[in-house]
């Protein structure tokens, strides 16, 4: 039986980010997958914060000439590719000057949330799926975790599902509580959008926030899991409004078997263990 892919991407990762619950997640679960037989891929943003030279990051020329639409406009995508040499995994990077060459994440130094995180967002989301393309590697779950790779889903369930690379793929959802109140420009739907994608694919978006991210990754994901105890007001009135979807609390520490499970039941391997 083939290998299950696994495809992770994240806006953050221990170590190459500071650790907290999203970057040790995504730290800890694709190594304990990868030690039960699992191949994994796994993306995230090059950061100003990540030390290039540190973290011994170096450009893959041969996925880099690509071309990412936000809106109107046309962003060079870079790649860069790193590895954790203690867990045998490597890390893809999506890089652009213009959005992720400032020395901080999301806020500027002095706290304030960066206006063009919308745009940051969508560049990663695509530019993500567009890189995996690039490597020819068709994963079958494709596992997207917190706000920032929230419209990951809606496009492997719309623009990119004929795709040979993505026909198969299922799609989880992890959601943590990283609320902000800043509000985006309207102009957010019209750069989300990618190929056929209507605006009322987007409509959840339209509030043009933290929500409306959320509801995106939601909507469109197969799975959704709740990585946090509890949750703020917001997230509990969001997680109403969708309460048709199964949600289950599953933090990647002790959950091995419910993940391993997991993947293979969306993947219809039968492959389980035995809780």
């Amino acid at each position: 039986m083939s290998k299950i892919k696994i495809l992770y991407i994240s806006s953050e990762i221990n170590p190459f980010t500071e650790a907290n619950k999203l970057a040790d997640y995504v730290r800890q679960l694709p190594e304990v997958m990868q030690e039960k037989g699992m191949e994994i891929r796994i993306l995230v943003p090059r950061f100003g914060c990540i030390n290039e030279r540190k973290s011994r990051l170096h450009e893959v020329v041969r996925l880099c000439g690509i071309n990412i639409s936000v809106g109107e406009d046309d962003k060079p995508l870079v790649i860069k590719v790193a590895s954790i040499p203690a867990a045998k995994l490597q890390v893809y990077f999506t890089d652009n000057d213009d959005y992720f060459s400032r020395k901080t994440m999301l806020h500027d130094k002095d706290g304030k949330f960066y206006a063009d995180n919308d745009e940051r967002a969508i560049f990663f989301c695509k530019g993500a799926l567009e890189t995996v393309r690039k490597l020819s590697w068709s994963p079958d779950i494709v596992h997207c975790s917190d706000w920032m790779s929230a419209l990951v889903p809606l496009y492997l369930k719309t623009h990119y599902k004929k795709d040979p690379v993505y026909k198969n793929a299922k799609c989880v959802f992890t959601v943590f509580d990283n609320y902000f109140e800043h509000k985006f420009d309207k102009s957010i739907l019209a750069k989300a959008k990618m190929g056929e994608i209507s605006e009322d694919m987007l409509a959840n978006l339209g509030s043009a926030d933290y929500e409306g991210f959320i509801k995106m990754g939601i909507q469109y994901a197969d799975t959704v899991i709740k990585a946090e105890e509890t949750y703020s007001a917001a997230h509990d009135a969001i997680f109403e409004q969708f309460a048709s979807k199964t949600m289950d609390f599953a933090p990647a520490e002790n959950n091995t078997d419910y993940y391993f499970n997991l993947y293979n039941e969306l993947v219809g391997t039968g492959e389980l263990v035995e809780g």
